[in-house]
Formats: C-alpha cells, structure tokens, sequence
C-alpha cells in the first residue's frame, strides 16, 4: 500500500471540503483506512484494483495534525499536517518563475519562514517512466525558509502569503507549471478531439509523430537536447559579451534555434504531456482552487483561445470531481519583443480570457496589465501579480464583497453621440491617469480603427476621432505593447476592450 507521493509530512489539506486521500496497493490488500486522531475523523478506503481511494469529512482549519493509514499489512504515519487552504499555481514560465528570481525575492526569503505558507513541486517529467517515479520518491511538502522558498513559484508564494495572512490559516501552494507549455499540454486528449476548433492541437502532433515509433522520438529529442543545451550555453556567452545584441544576431552566432525540438513521446511541450505527467499525478488532491497564468504560448491561435481555455477549467473539473472548483484568472501583460511587429495577438488572447471569466462560473480575472515589460517576456516583479489574484480570490471566493477592491473599471456598454461614444464602466468611481490618456482607438462601418482622442467626464469616457464621423466601435488598448496611463482610483489599470 502507497499514497500518491502529493501526501507527505507537512502537508496542507483544504478545510470544510471532504478531502480525499488516496494511493495504490496490491489486489490482494484489504481493509484500508485513514484517520486524523487529533479530530476524531477517519473513513475506510474503496479499493478498486490496485487504486484506493478515502474520502474524509470536512474540517475546520487546525495548524498540526496527524494521519494514520493502515491496513491489513501496513502502517503510515505523517505529521505536522495543517488543515488550512490549498491552491494550484498552475500555466506557464510566468507562473514558474522562481522566487529567487523575484525583483524583490531576497527580501522576501530573509522573512519567509515567518509566513505560514507551504509548497508542493510537482516533478517535472515529460515521459511517466521510472525517472519520474524516482523523482516522486524524493518529492514532499516543504517549510517555508530560505533555502527551500528559492525555487517556489513567486506568484504563487506572494498570493497565498497575503491569502494566509487575511485569513488566519496556513496556505498550501501545489505548484504544477511548466515555462513555455500551451494549455493543450494541460489535458486530456479527449478534451481536444471533440471540439474543431481546437482539435488542431492534435492533428498536427499525430502528423508530426505519423510512423515513428518511440524508440525513434526518443533518439531525435535526445538529439535535439544534446544540441540546445549547447547552442543555450553559446547564446548566453553571445549576450554576456554584447547584452543588447539583437536576436539576428544571436543566431548568426548560435545557429538556427530549434527549440521546442521534434515533437514526439519525450518531448513535454507535446499536447496532453504534462496533464498525464503532472496533472493526473496530483488530482483529485482536493483543492480550494486554482491560480493560472498561461497563454503566452497559444497566441499562434488566439481566435481560439477562449475555447482551449474553457475545455481546461472543464477538464481539471472533472478530474477533480468539483465542477465549482474556483479558477482565478491572470490576464496576459503587455509584452513585445523588440524586432516583432505588433500584431496584436495578445490583446486577442485578453480578450479571451475575458471572455471565459465572463462565461465560466466561478472564475476570477486579475487585471495586469502594467505589469509587463518591453522586449521581456518574463517581468521580474510578481508580487503584484499574487496581490491582484489575491484581491480576485478574497471577492469570489471568501466573501469581501467590496468588489471596487478587486476589480479596475471594467467596460460595460457604450451611446454613440453624433462623432462622439461615451463609455460607461462597472465599478468605476473616477479614473487616474498617469501620464497622457493613451490607447483608444474608434471605427466606423467599415471597421478600419484610427486613432481616438479621450476626455474623462467622471465616470464617463468620451472617445471620439477625426478620422470617423460616424463612429461605430472604439476599443481600448488593443495592443501587445503600450505604456499604460489609465487607472481605476484603487490603482488597477483599466483593462483592454472592444465595443462590438
């Protein structure tokens, strides 16, 4: 009899849900059961196959604890359990992104062990082979210090240091990210197929993969491997001697750069990879809900990102039996690299995820807008990345209903006035802008968009520009990269729209 190597010493189970617990066995094992002594809860196991699983009764929040499994042949015992909340830090680089890195993370480690936060790292494995056994072996829950909190995800550890602190509870953050991943890495394959839209994702893969066997896939991602990690150490020298040499550059020096390699078995960029090495190792770990920032590496398809997005949150649903489980939301920064034309893919990949938090219940949506950096796609400052998601989670999750905390202005419907379109926003009390009031942009019927000149009349925006006589649409930041001037009074900057 095993548990799932997610269950350790130091773990953090989520209070006032049933949490469930679960492992393999032998088929010949019989008679499993979990308890937590200290609260006089316990429940048997269903065994099915060489799977078991039990189900706990909902707990209130309690700082140490201990759970005792025990069959027929064994005995296992973890400690200093807390009950408290556990959320996913889920998506990509920008989720990954290691405290160490952190603009501030210094600061941040010196005083970590203070804060009653703990972190699960999913191993990071692209094939499900023994490699990855052996790397769940050595896996737990860790304590907060300045050692173990260098390679935790910065979001993740800034939302849930604020979600603990406000709450009064230990936080647990399951770190299950992966820099560079497309969501359809995240799932299951069925979730792909069954939707046209989306099912791209896997056409392409089955023609890439189309006769080989995975004797043949392994040789070339290993090929491939050997020679990134070379061409890596090359381009970091380039950059080292000349840190503003331009990409051309770069690869006139390195070669031509191959990543993300041959698509096949070991490569983890594959769709479905890492839901079968990472997802499914951890679920159903029963949750409070999920933190996700993800989309940089889908805005090759932005048209369709709000479908991928959607058959995710539905996907991790079902895999975790809570079709509520809450998905908080960061949308996409400004970003553009320097020698890339804006063509505006990322501003399609907001208004995306947008549209999901709008159409998908219970999810929250992080405005971040300023958060970015030119020609960086990875900026460096996260706390205020985890403060935005925390102020989402606080509102719809744990019950501060004061959502001009959590929210910018955000649009809600639009009045043409002869050459003129007023704005009119939820939960707008003013704006603040610092600097020119930028980004607006007005169309008329045939939808070409030219530059808009803005006037702010309490909450009212008026837009109004001298190429259009007869406006018909304005949108706002529609862009991958702009300076961003215009706030809401809380300080969060107002986030990118299209009237229609």
């Amino acid at each position: 009899m095993k548990t799932a190597a997610i269950f350790s010493n130091n773990m953090v189970l989520q209070r006032n849900k049933n949490v469930r617990i679960f492992g393999t066995c032998t088929q010949t094992c019989t008679g499993i059961t979990v308890s937590i002594p200290e609260l006089g809860k316990s429940a048997e196991a269903v065994i099915c196959g060489e799977k078991w699983e039990a189900v706990l009764p909902p707990m209130e929040a309690y700082s140490k604890c201990t759970m005792l499994i025990k069959s027929a042949e064994k005995e296992i015992r973890f400690e200093n359990i807390a009950i408290g909340e556990v959320w996913l830090a889920g998506g990509q680089s920008n989720m990954e992104f290691e405290l160490q890195n952190d603009k501030n993370g210094s600061e941040a480690l010196e005083g970590c062990s203070c804060e009653n936060v703990r972190y699960y790292y999913t191993p990071k494995c692209s094939i499900a082979d023994d490699s990855l056994k052996a790397m769940e072996e050595n896996t737990c829950w860790m304590l907060p210090d300045k050692e173990n909190s260098k390679s935790w995800s910065a979001v993740g550890y800034y939302f849930a240091k604020e979600l603990s602190r406000r709450l009064g509870v230990t936080v647990g953050i399951l770190g299950c990210n992966w820099g560079g991943t497309s969501a359809s890495a995240w799932m299951k394959r069925e979730y792909l197929e069954r939707d046209s839209r989306i099912r791209p994702y896997i056409d392409e893969y089955d023609k890439a993969i189309e006769g080989k066997t995975d004797e043949q896939m392994k040789a070339e991602y290993d090929e491939y491997t050997e020679y990134h990690v070379q061409w890596e150490k090359n381009m970091q020298k380039c950059y080292s001697e000349n840190p503003s040499a331009k990409w051309e550059e770069i690869l006139a020096v390195c070669g031509e750069n191959r990543y993300p390699g041959p698509m096949g078995s070991s490569n983890p960029m594959r769709p479905c990879g890492l839901y079968e090495t990472m997802i499914s190792r951890v679920s159903p770990y029963t949750l409070g809900g999920v933190i996700y920032y993800q989309g940089e590496s889908d805005d090759h398809r932005p048209d369709t990102y709000d479908v991928l997005l959607k058959a995710l949150i539905e996907n991790w649903r079902n895999d975790w039996r809570d079709d509520s489980l809450p998905f908080m939301l960061v949308q996409l920064p400004m970003f553009k690299y320097e020698a890339d034309e804006d063509i505006k893919h990322w501003a399609k990949i907001r208004q995306a995820q947008m549209k999901v938090y709008k159409t998908v219940k219970n999810t929250g949506i992080a405005s971040v807008l300023d958060c970015g950096e030119f020609n960086n796609i990875h900026p460096i400052d996260k706390a205020p990345v985890g403060h935005r998601l925390y102020l989402q989670a606080m509102y719809h999750i744990y019950g501060d209903n004061d959502a001009m905390k959590a929210f910018p202005p955000v649009y809600r419907s639009f009045e043409v006035c002869g050459d003129c379109v007023k704005l009119y926003f939820d939960y707008c009390d003013g704006f603040d802008v610092r600097g020119d009031l930028i980004g607006f942009e007005a169309a008329g019927a045939d939808g070409v968009y030219y530059p808009a000149s803005a006037e702010i009349c309490g909450d009212v925006i008026e837009a109004r520009s001298d190429s259009v006589s007869v406006p018909v649409s304005v949108r706002f930041q529609w862009t991958n990269y702009a300076d961003v001037t215009l706030f809401g009074k809380n300080g969060l900057p107002v986030q990118p729209f299209v009237t229609q």
